[in-house]
């Protein structure tokens, strides 16, 4: 079951780290942008410096930024923030 929708928390992130999870970047549309649901681990997350966007760190130099200011679901087995500005869903789901 979903919960509301609501800003970043990183706390709903961090449980992701040391995971393996399912990672995507989809459109508006939901169509995949660049890749298919990719596995990776997660080492950590945190504010990029100016602190406007949520990093999402593969290791110790690889990330990808979210916007802070995105809006965030999350279930059970997965966290979706929606960027309103992009158009773009960031999706992190557990892997069974």
């Amino acid at each position: 079951m979903a919960v509301a929708v609501q800003g970043i928390n990183l706390e709903d992130l961090k449980i992701y780290v040391n995971q393996i999870v399912e990672l995507s970047i989809q459109d508006y549309s939901g169509e995949e942008q660049a890749a298919p649901f990719i596995k990776k681990s997660l080492v950590k997350v945190g504010l990029c410096p100016d602190e406007t966007h949520v990093r999402v760190y593969f290791d110790d130099r690889n990330f990808f930024a979210i916007p802070g200011s995105s809006q965030v679901t999350v279930s059970e087995k997965e966290w979706v923030a929606f960027d309103e500005t992009s158009k773009l869903y960031y999706v992190i789901r557990k892997v069974d």
